[in-house]
């Protein structure tokens, strides 16, 4: 690890070779208190955490051969950067535009081409409209209450397959307590990490639109 600026420069070895990525030294100083004090907003997306490295560990040297896959909650978005070397047509999301900027910066210096959106899984007309992927990934998503009801209601609607990486999150529980009503589920363990495979047991029939009562 290196510093450049504000910046630390991390390189990640994976099977299919070497990333760069580069994020904030201190996550702790981009904290803002007047989007805490309006939404609890952290900057979460700043840090590597070992859900986003297994998920990546997992996706690389597969080829994706320019399957369509969006990243949820993406942050330094190192899942999408080893889906976009697979050649996946990737779209990388989060809540914070500063998340999505960093990101394209790595993936402008790794030489991979992506796109990105900023999503709010409270509102998320706008990612729905892109539906459907074949992949979708999502890294520790599961870290706040509220969080597994979205992905309960957002999830289904996205994809045919879903990689949800989850280091064993309290609200996880929750989650895979309802999740067999909505889709098959097959888990494994590596590191630590749990990779919950999901495939949604009905596809909703307009983007946007409710599952079928």
């Amino acid at each position: 690890m290196k510093a450049t600026d504000d910046l630390v420069e991390e390189i990640i070895a994976l099977r299919d070779g070497e990333l760069s990525v580069r994020r904030p030294r201190d996550s702790e100083a981009l904290i803002d208190d007047e989007a805490f004090d309006e939404d609890e907003f952290m900057p979460y997306w700043a840090e590597l955490w070992p859900s986003g490295l297994a998920l990546a560990r997992r996706l690389a040297g597969r080829a994706l051969h320019g399957a369509r896959v969006v990243e949820l909650g993406c942050g330094l978005g190192l899942p999408s950067l080893v889906a976009a070397r697979g050649q996946g047509r990737v779209l990388a999301t989060d809540w914070s535009q500063a998340a999505l900027d960093r990101l394209r910066d790595n993936a402008a210096a790794n030489g991979l081409a992506l796109q990105t959106l900023r999503v709010d899984w409270a509102t998320p007309a706008a990612l729905q409209r892109r539906a459907p992927f074949q992949l979708v990934l999502a890294a520790d998503v599961l870290y706040e209450r509220r969080n597994v009801s979205l992905m309960l209601s957002l999830l289904p609607t996205l994809g045919a397959e879903i990689w949800l990486a989850d280091p064993g999150r309290s609200f996880t529980e929750a989650f895979l307590d309802q999740a067999p009503r909505l889709f098959e589920l097959h888990t494994q363990r590596e590191d630590g990490i749990y990779i919950h495979r999901l495939r949604p047991r009905e596809r909703v029939s307009s983007p946007g639109g409710r599952r079928p009562a």
